[in-house]
């Protein structure tokens, strides 16, 4: 399964390690990878600066979250972009989640804002799933 991770599951994964995010983010790493995190240059770089404001309410050093940032560049797989689809969705920051699924051949979109992606991604055939939906 090829999934794309929108940022808020990072922030929720980061910020506490008793939810479905958290267990999501530890399964990046097991061999063999129970599914594939899909990455475009725009959507890594959305997952740096976000992860890194202190708004965020992440308790963790920059450090870690460096780590933690490196094991997602190392364990996903780059999609080059090619086409554009904006906009499309009601949230502007959301088109490059989708222009991501849609050019990697995703089969969902794992995301906690379902209402944003939904009913505009079923015409590409993807689904959004909340992180407790995505267990193997």
């Amino acid at each position: 399964m090829k999934v794309v991770l929108d940022t808020n599951v990072l922030v929720a994964a980061l910020r506490s390690n008793r939810g479905a995010s958290y267990r999501l983010v530890r399964k990046i790493v097991e061999v063999p990878a129970p599914f594939t995190i899909l990455l475009s240059v725009p959507l890594f770089l959305e997952y740096e600066a976000v992860l890194k404001r202190r708004s965020t309410g992440i308790p963790l050093k920059p450090e870690y979250i460096e780590a933690v940032l490196k094991m997602i560049a190392s364990a996903g797989k780059e999609v080059k972009l090619y086409y554009l689809w904006r906009p499309l969705l009601p949230d502007p920051e959301d088109d490059m989640v989708l222009e991501l699924a849609i050019a990697g051949g995703a089969d969902a979109i794992v995301t906690f804002n379902t209402k944003d992606f939904e009913p505009h991604i079923r015409q590409f055939g993807l689904k959004t799933l909340r992180p407790r939906d995505l267990w193997f």
